[in-house]
């Protein structure tokens, strides 16, 4: 092929209007991602975005607004156990998942009821 596909920018979650401080105490809060500031120009669409490594994690205004349940961003974590100390600590709900040969696994629903599927591979 004439071109290549090196990897993904950011992946966007959707969210509901007014969504910008409820995003921040669980992205940043909660899982301790960075938030980065927005372009102006886009700024006035609402949402934030957040950054960890080299990726990107966009959350956007939708309306009519409805959460992912299947489709979902999958996070490779290091020291899963502490993450779900953490969510434990914050009493966010998470299901463990053990269908993946090799990886310690869970799935947590955001603020918005979108789904995110943390993973360490063992």
């Amino acid at each position: 092929m004439p071109f290549v596909i090196k990897k993904i920018d950011h992946v966007q979650l959707a969210a509901p209007k007014g969504c910008e401080e409820t995003a921040r105490e669980f992205f940043a809060g909660v899982l301790g991602l960075t938030e980065v500031e927005k372009p102006e120009e886009l700024k006035k669409r609402g949402g934030v975005w957040f950054k960890f490594g080299t990726f990107q994690l966009h959350i956007g205004v939708e309306e009519p607004f409805s959460p992912a349940k299947k489709a979902h961003p999958g996070f490779i974590v290091e020291n899963i156990e502490e993450l779900i100390t953490a969510l434990r600590k914050k009493n966010i709900a998470y299901t463990t998942d053990n269908n993946l040969p090799g990886a310690s696994r869970i799935h947590v629903h955001d603020p918005f009821g979108n789904r995110l599927e943390f993973l360490e591979w063992i």
